[in-house]
């Protein structure tokens, strides 16, 4: 028996089996025959980005951003479960899993989508999935099955805070995190969610998800490129000209610094008003923890502006995989020997 964490994101998903890990953006495309389908140079990912599922060939990632003609991405959540997510998390899990194997998997969904889709998400990956993954630059394709045999579907940031909280047995790690009342923010692309873990317990009152995401930063930077340069950039294309502070279209290199700033400043005041307002009886929290990828790029913005004790970022860990390790080391809570 096989666990796994797989993190099925808006803008990357990430999958871990304790040993080994992988990030891709999540972006699904046609999978065109390349006239010419070796690399340039060496150095391309260790795990494979193309996968067939019963007649449909996709691309997946940075490479159907690279190669595909056709490619999907999407903020709504319907057309995400229905279109993506299942094709993403197959990919996600495929290099972790031996054929036929059973795989017990633990994941999440943003706590405004939980009770909706929790069941459907569930019903969606716990079966028998059989793929077809294809070797970069050749023709070979290994038929694989994929045997989910149970998934367990948790609120989005209690990803983090297992992670926190439990080591790689599955064990408890950290009495401050079993013994205190501790309010994460989990800022991810689409959505923002917070939530408060009394003891390790739930707080419905103090949780809630928001549009908030870093995608409404994204969408106000790529805003302002169209109005300078004329063209309108998908906002997945924007990573890593936004990480950089620069960024080239057509020929013309643009500084984004100042418009990132200004975005970022805006996105986490609005998120600091929403959860200084949803915490406002939760005067008792004895730590604030921020996660996810939207959480490292809003921190020195965001932790002025929260009230209560905001708990560093680890300089030497990638938010974006605070969830899914968390959710790795909860299944091994569950289902570990």
């Amino acid at each position: 028996m096989k666990v796994l964490g797989a993190d099925i994101g808006f803008g990357y998903t990430k999958a871990s089996d304790g040993k080994q890990f992988q990030v891709f953006k999540s972006v699904v495309g046609e999978a065109n025959e390349a006239q010419f389908s070796e690399t340039l140079l060496p150095g391309a990912t260790a795990f494979p980005r193309h996968i067939q599922i019963g007649n449909q060939s996709f691309f997946i990632g940075e490479l159907a951003e690279q190669q595909s003609r056709g490619r999907g991405f999407t903020l709504d959540q319907n057309q995400f479960l229905g279109q993506y997510a299942r094709t993403l998390a197959l990919a996600a899990m495929a290099p972790f899993v031996d054929s036929g194997d059973p795989v017990r998997l633990v994941t999440g969904l943003p706590i405004s989508f939980f009770r909706k889709y929790k069941e459907p998400l569930t019903n969606l990956l716990q079966t028998r999935h059989t793929i077809h993954v294809v070797k970069t630059g050749t023709p070979e394709r290994e038929e694989k099955i994929i045997n989910i045999e149970r998934v367990r579907v948790i609120p989005q940031p209690f990803g983090s805070m297992f992670n926190l909280m439990l080591s790689d047995i599955g064990k408890p790690a950290s009495q401050r995190f079993i013994s205190e009342k501790i309010g994460i923010i989990d800022v991810g692309f689409r959505t923002a969610d917070y939530t408060i873990s009394e003891k390790t317990r739930y707080s419905e009152r103090g949780s809630q998800s928001s549009d908030s995401g870093i995608a409404v930063a994204y969408t106000a930077i790529a805003n302002a490129l169209q109005e300078k340069s004329g063209v309108n950039i998908e906002l997945y294309r924007l990573y890593d000209g936004v990480s950089k502070g620069t960024i080239k279209i057509k020929g013309k290199r643009y500084d984004l610094s100042g418009i990132v700033q200004h975005a970022f400043q805006q996105l986490a005041t609005r998120i600091a008003q929403e959860v200084n307002r949803l915490w406002a009886d939760d005067w008792d929290i004895d730590a604030i923890v921020l996660t996810g990828g939207g959480g490292t790029a809003l921190a020195p913005f965001l932790t002025p502006l929260l009230e209560g004790e905001v708990l560093p970022m680890p300089a030497d860990q990638d938010a974006r995989l605070n969830n899914v390790f968390g959710y790795w080391k909860y299944g091994q809570h569950l289902w570990g020997a």
